[in-house]
């Protein structure tokens, strides 16, 4: 009776140290998703975050429904963008996607290239 206590006990010390092992996968699998999936969409985010806050009159953008136009208004909240000539649209300041240069390709490729995917160099 007295071993079966002894040979209990052996087992449940033996126990806490593999039930850490069994938990380190998903702990990795953590690791491998935040610096996979996780970072690199904050660090999108913040991006376009920045861009947002530093529209100026002036800047030819693309929008997420795929208008193309120049800022002529901004507000905290909306900027008016010129589609055409004497058409103007409001538009929520988060939907603009980015600059229609970097679209093309221009110097300082960030936001609509990169949020499209047009990948390359800047991204």
């Amino acid at each position: 009776m007295v071993s079966v206590a002894y040979a209990a006990d052996a087992a449940a010390g033996a126990g806490g140290a593999q039930g850490l092992m069994s938990f380190l996968p998903l702990v990795l699998i953590f690791v491998v998703f935040y610096f996979l999936l996780i970072r690199p969409q904050q660090k999108k985010a913040k991006e376009h975050q920045e861009f947002i806050a530093n529209l100026k009159k002036g800047d030819e953008v693309l929008t997420s429904g795929g208008l193309q136009g120049k800022i002529t208004g901004l507000t905290d909240r909306v900027a008016t963008l010129e589609i055409a000539e004497n058409v103007r649209v409001k538009i929520a300041r988060p939907y603009i996607l980015g600059s229609v240069a970097a679209m093309e390709g221009g110097e300082g490729k960030e936001g609509a290239a990169c949020a499209i995917g047009g990948g390359g160099k800047g991204c």
